[in-house]
């Protein structure tokens, strides 16, 4: 018989956090700490390190409501993001309480939880900053094209059938729809409809576009969150902070990839980038698909992050409602810009 989830007490994790945020709580002993919540985890900022905690929760394909899971999920998180950012993700580290209940970081007793350790990056290296202050170079580009061609080389193309892989997108764009046009969203029907049947029409009328790339085995597993803020400028450039609690959400074509990170770009102000980045790729890769599929994966992610704007104002809690719908009006009309596009044009 199957055991229900060890439950965590939100003292408990009150308590956890309170002391994660003292200096003398790291071996390190740095001068100051500073904690970042997210939707999923606590961040804690400790001199050369970084440290995160999973929340105890629940959200779709994530459940971190065990000890045992959230430590799992730990050692995923490491090992995956080891694939392009090999000396950031250090390890797991155990989060202990001894008999007399105190907690320690790495220490003896017992292991009540698991945090991920990683070598801090400053933020002025992300794409994001360099675009923020306009510095974005080619050579930035080629090097992160390079990174990226070379991992999706080396990646198993990943079995999976033409009409199933169809299939995941007519019933992503239908699930969507009907997710953002609940009235607690207060999303106006037009940019909500207009995406969605735009999109519905190219994987009826050109979804073989689609299907060869899954005949051509080009889905494989990828990085699943490809973001300016994830990747980090150098040679090599870095790339962090994976996908890491659905494999499902990973397997996906890296035109899909790409087409994500431009459209995140563009989002910042810099919608050039994506054509640029783009080419450097394709000038390393054997691969040229049709533009009109970029074009669709841009509108398929512009919807898609609309839904993930739109989750944070489910959250009765949630801080920053305003910002968060005005977040999902802005991928809505980045969605309809895109999709547009893939109308034919006449002769």
């Amino acid at each position: 018989m199957r055991r229900a989830p060890q439950r965590e007490t939100p003292a408990a994790l009150r308590a956890k956090v309170a002391f994660l945020r003292r200096a003398d709580a790291y071996p390190e002993r740095p001068w100051r700490v500073q904690a970042v919540e997210t939707h999923f985890s606590w961040v804690f900022l400790a001199g050369r390190h970084a440290y995160k905690l999973k929340k105890p929760l629940r959200f779709g394909a994530l459940d971190y409501r065990s000890p045992q899971a959230r430590r799992l999920n730990c050692r995923r998180e490491v090992r995956l993001n080891r694939r392009l950012a090999p000396d950031v993700y250090l390890g797991v580290v155990a989060l202990t309480c001894d008999a007399r209940g105190g907690l320690h970081l790495g220490g003896r007793g017992r292991r009540v939880d698991w945090l991920v350790k990683m070598r801090r990056l400053p933020a002025s290296r992300t794409l994001e900053h360099a675009i923020a202050a306009r510095r974005v170079r080619d050579a930035d580009l080629r090097r992160i094209a390079a990174r990226l061609a070379g991992f999706y080389r080396a990646a198993r193309p990943l079995a999976i059938g033409v009409d199933a892989y169809r299939r995941h997108f007519v019933q992503g764009v239908r699930a969507h729809r009907r997710y953002l046009a609940r009235p607690a969203f207060a999303l106006a029907r037009e940019p909500v409809e207009a995406p969605a049947k735009a999109l519905l029409r190219f994987l009826r009328d050109r979804g073989e576009l689609l299907a060869r790339r899954a005949r051509e085995r080009r889905i494989v597993e990828g990085h699943g969150d490809l973001r300016p803020e994830h990747v980090y400028l150098g040679a090599p450039p870095l790339i962090v902070d994976c996908l890491e609690f659905d494999r499902a959400l990973r397997a996906l074509d890296p035109v899909e990839e790409l087409a994500y990170l431009a459209l995140e770009c563009e989002r910042l102000g810099a919608p050039a980038l994506g054509a640029r980045l783009l080419r450097a790729w394709q000038r390393t890769v054997a691969d040229r698909p049709p533009p009109a599929l970029f074009e669709f994966h841009m509108a398929w992610r512009a919807y898609r992050r609309a839904v993930a704007a739109a989750s944070h104002l489910e959250d009765p809690r949630a801080a920053h409602v305003a910002k968060w719908r005005r977040r999902a009006r802005q991928y809505l009309r980045l969605a309809a810009l895109h999709a547009r596009r893939l109308a034919p044009r006449e002769e």
